[in-house]
């Protein structure tokens, strides 16, 4: 069996010692990756298309909930965006 949960928590416990101020370091001592941000964001602009597309070929769905699900699924890709940029930035403060 992995270890891997163990892992996960004892970097989770150390970044979180390191305070609140640095949620972005605490994200990347957890074993958070820039890279999984990015297919996140990627994700969400397919998951988003992937609604949109969904409520136009049931005509007896209710478009308008899929249009706002479609939506809402799609605000999220900047935020991964970010993420992975402030994360990569991390990584490379961390690297040097």
């Amino acid at each position: 069996m992995s270890d891997l949960p163990q892992n996960l928590e004892r970097r989770a416990k150390a970044a979180a010692e390191e305070g609140p101020l640095h949620p972005i370091r605490a994200l990347s001592k957890a074993g958070v990756k820039s890279d999984w941000a990015y297919l996140a964001g990627f994700g969400s602009i397919a998951l988003s298309l992937g609604a949109w597309i969904a409520s136009r070929v049931n005509p007896t769905d209710d478009k308008a909930q899929a249009d706002r699900w479609g939506i809402f699924v799609g605000h999220w890709a900047p935020t991964f965006f970010a993420l992975g940029i402030a994360l990569k930035q991390e990584e490379r403060t961390r690297d040097n």
